[in-house]
């Protein structure tokens, strides 16, 4: 049984940009997310961006509203997603914005992001390479912490120089 994670806005988005979307229904995780991650794909597809819409990833409706102190410190897709997996006892989530990152940690819960999930893809030979994908994540605009960089191409047995 594939062990279930709670997927943001944040790493959709930033698999679609690089063209990596595919690599989901391969990876060893059931991807849930709740319906404030949905529309906050389709208020972006409003708005001009391009569709994204993952296979395999179940939208599931929260239990109850989402805390007013949640989201007076989170966007609602973030604190949809930590209340989610809280109320379904799901110990990973798949975050990266740093706030959110956090506050799912401080929530007790494990947390991945976009990186962590090419990391896994790459690991399990879903891909050849890591660095191409991280070039051209830079160049459609998408920036993680270099030393974070550094951790995933070392863990994957790649070198950040060429």
């Amino acid at each position: 049984m594939s062990e279930r994670i709670v997927i943001n806005t944040g790493p959709l988005i930033s698999l679609a940009r690089i063209g990596c979307l595919e690599i989901l229904p391969g990876l060893p995780y059931e991807f849930v997310c709740p319906e404030q991650v949905r529309r906050e794909l389709d208020e972006g597809e409003t708005a001009g961006h391009p569709r994204v819409v993952p296979e395999g990833v179940e939208v599931v409706s929260l239990a109850r509203p989402i805390s007013r102190v949640s989201l007076a410190a989170l966007d609602p897709g973030e604190a949809a997603v930590i209340q989610l997996a809280t109320e379904l006892s799901i110990p990973l989530v798949a975050i990266d914005e740093w706030k959110g990152r956090r506050a799912a940690l401080a929530a007790g819960l494990s947390v991945t992001g976009s990186l962590g999930l090419l990391a896994k893809a790459k690991l399990l030979g879903l891909l050849t390479s890591l660095k191409p994908l991280l070039t051209k994540a830079v160049a459609e605009g998408i920036r993680y912490h270099p030393e974070l960089v550094r951790r995933v191409l070392e863990a994957v047995g790649e070198e950040l120089a060429q």
